[in-house]
């Protein structure tokens, strides 16, 4: 039975995934949904039992479907059409391609981490904020709105107001990757002007913070880690200056650890990338969750062995 990993050709943090497998004498089988169907060849039989049958193929390499033990979703990219298309013939074959590269694979029923339809459904940053709300985790006060007088008035009640953006930045014409990075903003309310109305917005009364966790969920494994921000910029948002953090392992408190397992189950999630600030209280609020968040440079900052965490559930659809 061979681990089946999508993902771009470019990935150190799924290098490090395979390697653990390999280790584990665990075949592999990695590609780009990107290069199908220009480059890869699939081949799908369904019959009238709802068997599945047929191969997966990329150069010389082919693994058969029937033995596609498990499913990593990392990095892919888009399926790329022939660049010769027009404008809607290739719109046109990214959707076929999209329908049938996937279609056939989630037809597999095989375990998946996570499975593209379950990170598209716990995306959504309003919906993360309700459900972990009633799994028993505390979330910040938040507004999504495009009415800038809703947003004014946010504002002008809160103590101190952070935007947020609800997908990440604007993506380049033509680009799967987002363009330029929109951090967490402090704003006032002298700040919002009419261009809210624009699209939704989210806003955030901002909570003081001693420092924040980034926790890795892998199954029942818990990898958190405590991040202190050596920046004012980072101390608003860590990500706008990684080379100020430090890395700590810490412990996740029992009742935090509950919640986050509810909130994972929730969302049928097995793999996630949480995001809390804790405050002087060691109160631990809940910002995010990423679906298909990074985690390779926390592993290579702490020694956490996350990679082993996922190689090990990979493995178990592997007999």
């Amino acid at each position: 039975m061979t681990v089946l990993i999508l993902t771009r050709q470019f990935d150190p943090t799924a290098d490090l995934v395979v390697r653990e497998l390999h280790h584990r004498r665990v075949p592999v089988f990695r590609c780009d949904p990107g290069d199908f169907p220009e480059e890869i060849g699939l081949r799908a039989h369904t019959s009238v039992d709802g068997t599945v049958t047929g191969t997966l193929r990329q150069g010389k390499r082919e693994v058969s479907l029937s033995e596609v033990s498990s499913v990593y979703h990392r990095r892919p990219s888009t399926p790329r059409p022939h660049p010769l298309l027009n404008g809607d013939e290739r719109r046109w074959c990214v959707r076929e391609a999209t329908s049938g590269f996937y279609g056939v694979l989630t037809a597999l029923d095989r375990p998946w981490l996570n499975h593209p339809d379950v990170n598209r459904a716990a995306a959504h940053k309003p919906r993360q904020l309700v459900v972990a709300a009633r799994a028993g985790l505390t979330t910040p006060e938040s507004l999504i709105t495009n009415e800038t007088d809703a947003a004014h008035t946010f504002a002008s009640t809160q103590a101190k107001t952070v935007y947020k953006s609800l997908t990440g930045g604007p993506r380049t014409k033509d680009s799967q990757q987002s363009g330029r990075a929109l951090y967490t903003t402090v704003v006032t309310p002298e700040e919002i002007t009419p261009g809210v109305k624009h699209t939704a917005h989210l806003f955030q009364t901002w909570t003081n913070k001693v420092y924040e966790v980034r926790i890795t969920v892998v199954g029942n494994d818990f990898f958190a880690v405590r991040i202190d921000a050596g920046s004012r910029a980072a101390h608003t948002d860590w990500r706008s200056d990684y080379s100020s953090l430090s890395y700590t392992p810490v412990e996740t408190p029992d009742d935090v650890r509950r919640s986050v397992s509810r909130l994972m189950s929730d969302f049928r999630l097995t793999y996630a990338a949480l995001d809390f600030v804790v405050t002087h209280e060691y109160r631990w609020v809940f910002l995010e969750l990423n679906p298909n968040g990074q985690w390779g440079w926390i592993q290579l900052a702490t020694g956490l062995p996350i990679a082993t965490a996922i190689a090990d559930h990979l493995r178990k659809g592997h007999t």
